[in-house]
């Protein structure tokens, strides 16, 4: 699966103001709810913040990789958020993160989901990849970084 097929402008946003893990995710949820009716925000919220009661899905160098699976979604999609500042995430490297590259995939797509995961995260180790998102003023700025 390429990159471009999961992510979209109307599911990416630039340099929002949060400060806490719960409001990040709060603020995630809401995009994926706003961009899609077969998306319920509370729904969203319940599985991301599920999945990061298991561990932190920070990564490291100020990436989080927040994913879900939920019932009757038809395909993978993808919320991009930058924030401003850096907020504590409780990632592997204890640094504060910034860039939140959110999956949420299909209840039944098990194997779909776990390669998903390792196509995103291997395009997020681009170092010039994530000194173009960092720069982004605008959403079409991120989209074109993760081209």
């Amino acid at each position: 699966m390429d990159i471009q097929a999961i992510v979209s402008l109307d599911r990416t946003e630039c340099a929002v103001q949060c400060n806490s893990k719960k409001r990040i995710l709060e603020i995630i949820s809401g995009i994926a709810a706003k961009n899609n009716a077969d998306i319920d925000e509370a729904t969203v919220l319940s599985a991301l913040m599920a999945r990061e009661r298991m561990g932190s899905t920070g990564i490291g160098n100020g990436i989080a990789l927040p994913h879900g699976r939920l019932a009757g979604l038809e395909k993978v999609i993808a919320i991009v958020v930058t924030t401003t500042p850096a907020i504590n995430f409780d990632a592997i490297d204890n640094k504060p993160v910034d860039i939140f590259f959110t999956l949420l995939v299909p209840q039944e797509q098990t194997d779909g989901h776990l390669q998903t995961l390792a196509m995103v995260a291997g395009k997020l180790s681009d170092k010039e990849t994530i000194k173009s998102i960092r720069k982004a003023d605008t959403s079409d700025d991120i989209i074109r970084a993760l081209q």
